[in-house]
């Protein structure tokens, strides 16, 4: 691939804004970090750089450690922004280690977008002090600090041993935290008290996809207690994507688990375990959560008894008739029910809604209440509840996995959002079966019929490249791609995935086939990187396998096409002979149904990408050349 050259003059200049004369970095709350991202300076959160021990749970900055110290003059670098739709990225390599002088122009290290690898260069001259995020670290956040630097040799011995460790480092706690989150994830930040515990590392919920915002922790790798090696797996997190293993970046101990394993729906971010570097912590760090979690459960437990006594003292003010009958019919509890009326008066509505909703709350009836109230009524709610216990054991609940939730919601905003427009052709199957056959007998070559399909419309697309696009919101426009890069949907029991065949229209169909069963096999085992099903210009949605004729596929977006496969059936068919006399004829059909994004798809553009592939089907050994 290909390597650019970043020159940004802004990064070199980033840190001096905020410096102090001496260049230092101060901890003030309002410091800021600055990136560069499309040609302006956007400054990120600087609130990474408070410590190890207690950094804030809200940052995105995952599993790098940071410091602060205004002892000596430094600068520290940044992730930068090589592309406008850049928002993380990988570290291929570095090109100078720890020590090295740098000269303006010296390549610092590789990095790895979601585009290409491009040169990160230096702007200044000085000396390499530190590397915080080494080789192979991968979806590094754009802002992140990837190293520090320091004008003279001898302001390298000057940068503490710690930065990135776990040591000398000052503790600071967030200054709040959002009353949704607490509400709904009760154990996050306010059940951990760190004050008292050893050196350590709390791991947050990383960000391991542009688009996750929560994951589940499918399977913890190690135990508490156990030694952690720079590489080993620590646990295996299913993100809106695919499951993907969370490696760990240093060496040292697991102390704690703190989202055990089948934990849904961890925001990203929050804790999810607590590392230490000597294995004399562990106990400390142990006994230390367990207590502080009790405490606070026991604290939160009480304040919601205090909060649901006074809500039910002061909820309800006045009672109407027709709403005391329904509370004595039913032998209710008139401080349970919501009061909407004037001045918090009880309406006969109300009690029609709570028993609508089932959730009613009984009380012991007095014996007024019993002489009041007729046996028949007992009898008949005494059946309701029989029935209602009957009808909940009917169904059962299926949990989604995070895969098949973001399916849903990104299927649902196609339709809404995108203007489908379908397009369908009968294309003759009998070439392709018999190149298939042909390719077997006498290459002993097996490929399916999906592979030739797959080179059939790569070849379209490329004869058709206004078939190859997206809709651009921003713009509004058209934009034109310059790789044909085709979506495999692949049926797993998580989800449909759809994992990427890139520059399909160069390769032969043997490597397609090859290529398309190892993506297919990673698929299924959840084991896809980021980089092989994000992406893509075009899909195929086959279905030929089963009794399916013809169907409708929804578009994936971006995307602005998806074409649905279905089965091959024989047909009878008239066919003029070398006599001019008609007959009839038996051949495989293949129905092929295009769904099209309107706004990239008139009828001209669709009519020539059919036309392609009506092409290509009958004249199918010309893919081979």
């Amino acid at each position: 691939m290909a390597l650019s050259r970043l020159r940004h003059p802004l990064i070199s200049h980033s840190i001096r804004i905020l410096s102090s004369s001496t260049r230092s970095i101060s901890r003030t709350p309002n410091s800021r970090i600055y990136s560069v991202g499309n040609g302006n300076l956007r400054p990120a959160s600087w609130s990474g750089l408070t410590g190890v021990c207690n950094r804030p749970l809200k940052s995105r900055w995952i599993d790098v450690k940071f410091f602060s110290s205004s002892d000596f003059p430094h600068e520290v670098l940044g992730m930068p922004a090589l592309s406008p739709t850049m928002t993380q990225g990988n570290i291929a390599k570095w090109r100078k280690k720890e020590g090295d002088k740098i000269a303006v122009g010296d390549i610092l290290c590789e990095i790895e977008t979601d585009k290409a690898t491009l040169e990160f260069e230096s702007l200044e001259e000085g000396f390499l002090a530190k590397i915080l995020v080494p080789d192979g670290s991968k979806d590094v956040p754009v802002g992140q600090p990837i190293a520090i630097t320091v004008e003279e040799e001898s302001g390298i011995q000057n940068v503490p041993a710690s930065v990135g460790g776990e040591s000398g480092v000052e503790e600071k706690k967030p200054a709040h935290q959002d009353a949704a989150d607490e509400e709904r994830k009760p154990e996050t930040t306010s059940t951990i008290d760190t004050s008292n515990l050893p050196p350590h590392i709390i791991l947050g919920m990383p960000a391991l996809s542009p688009t996750m915002n929560q994951g589940n922790i499918a399977k913890w790798n190690k135990k508490e207690g156990d030694k952690i090696e720079v590489g080993d797996i620590l646990c295996e997190i299913e993100t809106d994507k695919a499951t993907l293993e969370f490696e760990s970046l240093e060496e040292g101990y697991l102390a704690k688990i703190v989202a055990p394993e089948g934990s849904k729906e961890v925001a990203v971010g929050q804790p999810i375990a607590i590392t230490v570097e000597d294995a004399s912590d562990i106990e400390a760090v142990k006994n230390s959560i367990s207590s502080s979690s009790v405490n606070q459960k026991e604290k939160t437990t009480q304040h919601d008894t205090k909060s649901e006594v006074k809500t039910k003292k002061t909820n309800t003010a006045r009672i109407s008739p027709a709403a005391k009958l329904l509370i004595l019919e039913y032998g209710l509890d008139a401080s349970t029910l919501n009061a909407t009326g004037p001045h918090g008066t009880l309406l006969k509505g109300d009690v029609l809604s709570a028993i609508k909703s089932g959730k009613l709350s009984s009380k012991p009836a007095s014996s007024k209440e019993k002489a009041s109230s007729s046996q028949s009524h007992q009898v008949a709610a005494s059946q309701e509840s029989k029935s209602g216990l009957k009808q909940s054991d009917t169904y059962e609940d299926f949990p989604n996995s995070q895969i098949r939730k973001v399916i849903a919601k990104r299927l649902l905003e196609s339709k809404q959002n995108t203007p489908h427009l379908y397009l369908s052709s009968d294309v003759t199957l009998d070439p392709l079966l018999s190149l298939r056959k042909d390719l077997k007998e006498q290459y002993d070559v097996k490929v399916s019929v999906n592979d030739i399909i797959i080179k059939v419309v790569a070849a379209a697309l490329r004869n058709v490249p206004e078939a190859n696009a997206y809709w651009n919101d921003e713009k509004g426009e058209v934009i034109l791609c310059d790789s044909v890069d085709i979506s495999i949907a692949v049926a797993t029991e998580k989800g449909l995935m759809t994992p990427i065949l890139k520059n399909a229209d160069h390769k032969t169909i043997s490597a397609i086939s090859s290529e398309v069963k190892e993506l297919a096999a990673k698929a299924r085992e959840g084991k896809l990187k980021p980089q092989e099903f994000q992406g893509g210009t075009f899909s195929i949605s086959n279905l030929g396998m089963y009794p399916v004729d013809k169907f409708c596929a929804i578009i994936n977006p971006p995307q602005a096409c998806i074409l649905a496969v279905g089965r091959g059936n024989k047909v009878v068919e008239a066919v003029i002979g070398a006599d001019g006399i008609e007959k009839p004829s038996v051949a495989t059909k293949l129905n092929l149904t295009l769904s099209a994004d309107h706004r990239v798809f008139d009828g001209k553009v669709g009519g020539a990408f059919l036309s392609a592939l009506q092409s290509n089907f009958r004249d199918i050994r010309r893919l081979l050349l």
